[in-house]
């Protein structure tokens, strides 16, 4: 499926409502987030993103590890809620983990110390950027897709059950899968208050 860039950027949305049935194949799923891995920029073109695609049974691992590290810590009066917000990102069809290489960072902090200051924060700007490229890419492959944040509780699980450097740091979780509902309404600040232009 080709979506014009802009139209692509606009229809980008934050879905809940997703099912395990996939909108493409694995091989293109696979193919979109390579492309986005190879070309989204980096400071010093350092290439710090490290992404991880978990697929079927490996997805469903990962939404169990996050309910069940959860429920050591929600009060179970309140775990209903938190177990079902988690199994609607379960019932997605895949996830993709961002992660930025820490040893890579602190290279740079090492060989370039002028700068040294501006690169872990140089570093969560090129994981933005990945994180965007991938959900626009995903969109326009008619996917609904979201961006959670249960780092760091679930980060020490996650790099012992797929075997992950210690120096990558979990940054994001996006789970994905077909729309089984709209977003809900985006309400947009004046763009006078966020875009000024002189000259």
């Amino acid at each position: 499926m080709f979506k014009d860039f802009l139209a692509a950027v606009k229809d980008r949305r934050t879905y809940y409502a997703i099912g395990k049935e996939a909108t493409v194949s694995q091989e293109r799923i696979r193919e979109v987030i390579e492309h986005a891995v190879r070309h989204t920029p980096s400071a010093f073109n350092c290439q710090s993103a490290r992404l991880v695609l978990l697929l079927g049974e490996q997805h469903d691992k990962l939404w169990d590890i996050t309910k069940e590290t959860l429920r050591k810590i929600v009060p179970a009066e309140r775990f209903a809620a938190t177990e079902e917000k988690i199994n609607s990102f379960g019932n997605g069809h895949a996830t993709v983990l961002f992660f930025e290489d820490q040893a890579v960072v602190e290279d740079l902090q090492r060989r370039f110390p002028l700068y040294a200051d501006n690169f872990p924060a140089w570093s969560l700007q090129s994981s933005g950027m990945h994180q965007f490229v991938v959900w626009t890419a995903l969109e326009a492959e008619g996917f609904g897709a979201s961006l959670q944040h249960y780092n760091p509780l679930i980060d020490a699980a996650v790099k012992q059950q797929w075997d992950l450097p210690g120096e990558w740091k979990l940054l994001a979780q996006m789970p994905f899968g077909k729309p089984s509902a709209a977003p809900g309404d985006k309400e947009f600040k004046p763009l006078a208050e966020r875009f000024k232009v002189f000259g």
